[in-house]
């Protein structure tokens, strides 16, 4: 990985392993690093050229698709957007996300966060009026409510860091009440009274402790723990009869 000019340094990689019928391990790896060198970059030549039965799930490359969501150095990152030089001296562990099914190595099995979407009724459903191409002003009080929370990407990582998913497996977690909120301030969704029946469930918005970890660790710099913030407020005043 060296560039003609540059001399490399050597960065020790602590990756998990782990099979079907196999025991979980970490196994080292020593990869020639310069200063631009991401965790993607590492490990991939670490499947090129020492090991290429290391399984690792990866796509863009330049931080859009949110497919190398891992866990690094204990935190949840993007491991194409992260540079080796900026983690500081020392090993760097790699993990696959927390809460998530094993596939193999640092491959999770995205179908939880999928079902979690699912269970809060996250598709828009349009009411039986709606114009062909209802618009909502992107000037709107009604866009600038929920612009913060509308660029979500699906990479897990709130998942990843949110305790009470671990707690809780009938918690949606933080992406599915992000994408409920935006969906019960929008006035052309046919859904909200439905939706309203389960975000208001024992296991949904009362489950929320408000840590912020999830916000803590979104790339796209989303905020999901504002969301069920006003989610919970939006439920209070349709409670009193105040929407």
């Amino acid at each position: 990985m060296g560039v003609a000019g540059v001399r490399p340094v050597v960065v020790r990689l602590e990756v998990f392993r782990w099979a079907p019928g196999e025991r979980e391990q970490i196994r080292s790896y020593d990869v020639q690093t310069v200063a631009d060198t991401t965790v993607l970059d590492a490990l991939v030549a670490i499947q090129r050229e020492q090991d290429p039965t290391l399984a690792l799930r990866y796509a863009c490359r330049v931080g859009m698709c949110g497919s190398c969501a891992m866990v690094v150095n204990g935190r949840e990152r993007w491991a194409c957007r992260t540079r080796l030089a900026s983690l500081g001296p020392g090993p760097v562990a790699v993990r696959p996300l927390y809460h998530f099914p094993l596939l193999r190595d640092l491959v999770v099995d995205m179908t939880p966060f999928v079902d979690r979407l699912a269970a809060v009724g996250a598709a828009f459903v349009p009411t039986a009026q709606a114009p062909a191409y209802a618009e909502i002003a992107p000037a709107s009080a009604e866009r600038a409510e929920i612009d913060d929370a509308i660029e979500c990407i699906g990479c897990g990582m709130c998942v990843s860091a949110c305790t009470m998913v671990a707690h809780d497996r009938r918690f949606p977690g933080p992406a599915a009440l992000n994408r409920a909120f935006t969906l019960q301030r929008d006035r052309r969704d046919a859904a909200h009274d439905a939706r309203w029946s389960i975000l208001v469930g024992d296991d949904a918005l009362p489950r929320c402790h408000g840590q912020g970890t999830c916000t803590d660790v979104c790339p796209m710099r989303l905020s999901p723990t504002r969301s069920i913030i006003r989610l919970r407020q939006m439920a209070v005043r349709r409670l009193v009869g105040l929407s």
